[in-house]
């Protein structure tokens, strides 16, 4: 995440980048990894590779020191007192500089306090999503010491400068995005171990696929970013918040038994899913079985309300498609459907307690996951009466105890995103 951050500033930028890390050679491979993934020559011009014996002077020279360590506060914090210490050795020079942090998570006022008092007006969380040449989403944070207008030149320089599609957010567990996003995808794992024995992982995906709003299936996704960074996002938001939503954020044990193997996804070739090559060549897609405990082919499912949505879709009814959703009484349309209205809900109220406008809910997870803003899937399933009907009937009444759901819908606005671009016709 760290050389795509520099990328970012390096080509939309067109910015002279320090890239620091702990060793010359592991800088000039994160280099040369940057340059392969966008082919751009600003990046390759651009970005100057150091380590940290440099660090010194690279905090000097610098407009903006944005800092992306391992997602852990022992880490961070250290790596942070490092650039504090050579900050502080150049205060003159440092005044303007803005001190940043890509944390997802992390409380970006307490690391703020790592800074001397004279500095500590400078720093904010400016958190990007990956890959950022595609997910455009930038959530940025001040802290209890921002000065707000550095705070407001950053974000304009975020949105205007390097194309980002920039929302403030309270300096909260997870922000806003992951916020909502960890809550679905989370409750989807909770969900592939409950239907363990209907197929789990692969099965749960197939329910909540394309056609319901999400470009990447959500435990795809999980698998995506790793377990280690799922499980770190969920159990710090099942410590550190208390809303309805609270125990979606336990994190599965089949899941933690998977970390501790190091299957963690994507990224060590496996975890909820997997890539194996057959001795001819074809690659095979495997899934994790929860049940089995071993790994077993991606299987093909054919739900007739998955069908008959992706049939109406192809025929541009998309007022059909939905009504197919909400008017199946099969345990997948119920799961789908509940999924889809509990995920508005969720975002709804993360809005209220993380965000600043109602709008923000739509741009985090438009331009972050590429999924089908909230505000936009309530015109999907009808507007917001019929979204409201509909809430009444499926959601819990335990859920719609500690929400006032009509309060709730009263700051509903219409949505800048058409659904229709998110739900795609896809198996």
């Amino acid at each position: 995440m760290g050389r795509n951050v520099s990328a970012i500033f390096a080509s939309f930028g067109h910015a002279k980048v320090y890239m620091v890390s702990r060793d010359i050679d592991k800088s000039e491979s994160a280099r040369d990894k940057a340059y392969q993934s966008v082919r751009a020559e600003s990046v390759k011009n651009n970005m100057y590779p150091a380590d940290y014996s440099m660090l010194e002077d690279c905090v000097k020279e610098s407009d903006i020191v944005f800092e992306s360590s391992a997602e852990n506060w022992n880490v961070k914090s250290a790596v942070t007192a490092q650039i504090a210490e050579a900050a502080a050795k150049h205060m003159d020079e440092c005044r303007n500089t803005v001190f940043c942090t890509g944390s997802s998570g992390l409380s970006i006022t307490a690391l703020s306090e790592i800074f001397p008092e004279e500095l500590r007006r400078n720093y904010m969380g400016m958190h990007m999503f990956n890959p950022p040449y595609s997910m455009t989403l930038c959530e940025m944070t001040p802290t209890a010491h921002s000065n707000r207008e550095l705070f407001e030149a950053a974000m304009d320089y975020c949105r205007s400068v390097l194309f980002r599609t920039v929302v403030e957010v309270k300096d909260s567990p997870a922000f806003l995005g992951n916020r909502i996003g960890f809550q679905f995808i989370n409750s989807a794992l909770q969900y592939a171990e409950r239907y363990k024995d209907n197929g789990g992982i692969d099965y749960i995906d197939a329910i909540l696929g394309p056609f319901t709003g999400r470009n990447m299936a959500p435990l795809m996704t999980s698998n995506f970013v790793g377990l280690d960074v799922h499980k770190a996002i969920a159990d710090n938001l099942y410590q550190n918040t208390d809303d309805f939503a609270h125990e979606d954020f336990i994190f599965p044990e089949f899941a933690d038994k998977l970390i501790a193997e190091g299957n963690l996804g994507r990224k060590s070739g496996g975890g909820l899913y997997k890539t194996v090559l057959h001795d001819s060549g074809a690659k095979i897609h495997l899934v994790y079985d929860i049940g089995a405990g071993i790994y077993r082919p991606v299987m093909k499912y054919t739900f007739p309300f998955a069908e008959a949505m992706i049939d109406a879709f192809h025929e541009g009814d998309y007022d059909k498609a939905f009504r197919v959703l909400t008017n199946n009484h099969s345990l997948e349309a119920k799961i789908g459907c509940g999924f889809l209205l509990k995920y508005v809900l969720y975002s709804l109220r993360a809005t209220e307690l993380v965000g600043y406008e109602i709008s923000s809910a739509d741009d985090a997870m438009a331009a972050g996951f590429n999924w089908c803003p909230p505000l936009a899937m309530i015109q999907a399933f009808g507007g917001t009466d019929s979204f409201a009907t509909l809430c009444r009937e499926r959601i819990s009444p335990d859920i719609l105890k500690r929400i006032d759901l009509a309060n709730l819908l009263r700051r509903v606005e219409p949505s800048k995103y058409d659904y229709r671009r998110f739900v795609r016709a896809k198996r």
